[in-house]
Formats: C-alpha cells, structure tokens, sequence
C-alpha cells in the first residue's frame, strides 16, 4: 500500500502541491483527475522521488519512503511512467528493457511478462527506440516501467494521443496489472475511460486533491466531472 500523508511539494520557492492526501492499494487503479495545472504530474513526480517533498509524508506499506531519492524508489518497487514516455531514443527496444529490468530482482521472468503483454515489442527488440510508432513507444515505456516488477505503477496520461484501437490496447495492459495486484496510479481526463478503469478517483485542483470517490458512486455525467475536469 502506499500512502501520502500531509504532503507538500513544489519547484525552488514555488508550492505547487499543499496537503495531499492519497491512498492507493494493492490491486487497484487510483485515478487522477483535474484541469490543466492543478498539480497531477507533480504530485506523479513527488511520489517518484522527482521532486522533494517538502513537508508531510510518504509510505511504502509500513516504510516511509518521501526521503529517499528517485533510484532508491525506483529499487523498491516504485515504477514511474512520464507524460511523453521519455525514453532513452538512440537505444534499442531490447536495450530499453534492460535498464528497467537493472533494479529488478526477477529478471528474465519479468522481462518474458512484459513480451507477452505486448508482443510488439518481442517482434521489435533490436528496433531503435525513436523509430518506433507513438502507440509502440508508449507500450515500451510502460514495459521498461514494468521491468522493476513494480508494487507501484505511476503512469500519467499514457494513451494521450493514440489512435483508439491503441489506447484500448493500453487500458486492458493497465487491468492485467491491476489483476496481478499492482497498485496503479493514473493520470487520465477521459470520464467514460476512468469510469471502466478506476476503483477511486481523486479530484485536483489548486494543488490539493478535492475530493475522493469511489467508482461506483460515479456516473459519466456526474457534475463532479465538470466541476474539476470540464472546459
């Protein structure tokens, strides 16, 4: 289980995140909702290790982990998927897998998961990463994430800008890991998406996580959505 406690967090003198309470288990999809600005990749990258948390806490089942810098979560189990996958470009598929799979205890095991979930990237393994398709790249980063054999799974907006059968794709790879009792924390804006995925929804906005609802308390035009998501 991980879970946030009090947390702020920003950039030199600037607080972006103010008292960020957060709960994700294991088995279940947290999803982040908010508009642009209200603080949901930062506080992606405040549970990454990316940015300092500055007061309140972070733990790791019963390990407080906000003191611990980006590498040592990432050896503990904390698997981070940016916006914009940022992957290592002039490497091959094959080379970007083995430097996810560099923390990870399970190895080859974890390494043959990953080319079953997405067998694009078996086909592709000596394939240069910047050449592969938007959808391609986005299943690498998501696999090189899952090479940690994570306990968390940070991904912030991963079918952004993928073509539909594509983002299908990814969503029913966010399930199997939720099946496989990962705890997974999404960033996403689509309501009828987060609807078929989450277990909770977390609302942003000015830095501060809202309000927290369950799925089933949730329809897709619930105002909630409109009153943090909605244009």
């Amino acid at each position: 289980m991980l879970r946030i406690d009090g947390a702020s967090a920003g950039y030199g003198d600037a607080l972006v995140l103010r008292d960020i309470h957060l709960q994700a288990m294991p088995g279940e999809i947290t999803c982040v909702m908010g508009r642009n600005g209200a603080g949901k990749t930062t506080l992606m990258r405040l549970i990454a290790g990316v940015v300092r948390c500055e007061s309140g806490s972070i733990m790791l089942n019963s390990d407080v982990i906000s003191t611990l810098p980006a590498h040592h979560l990432a050896q503990r189990g904390i698997g981070y998927v940016p916006q914009g996958r940022r992957l290592f470009g002039p490497m091959t598929v094959s080379e970007n897998l083995a430097i996810g799979a560099l923390s990870a205890p399970a190895g080859r095991k974890t390494l043959d998961a990953v080319l079953t979930m997405f067998p694009r990237l078996q086909e592709r393994l000596t394939q240069t990463a910047s050449t592969l398709s938007g959808g391609e790249q986005q299943m690498l980063a998501i696999g090189r994430a899952m090479c940690l054999d994570p306990k968390v799974l940070l991904l912030d907006e991963p079918t952004e800008g993928l073509q539909p059968s594509i983002a299908q794709l990814i969503r029913e790879a966010i399930q199997q890991l939720k099946q496989s009792g990962v705890a997974v924390i999404l960033v996403e804006q689509r309501a009828d998406a987060v609807l078929k995925l989450a277990d909770q929804i977390c609302f942003m906005a000015h830095g501060q996580i809202m309000e927290t609802i369950s799925r089933a308390d949730l329809t897709t035009d619930s105002p909630l959505f409109q009153r943090y998501v909605g244009v």
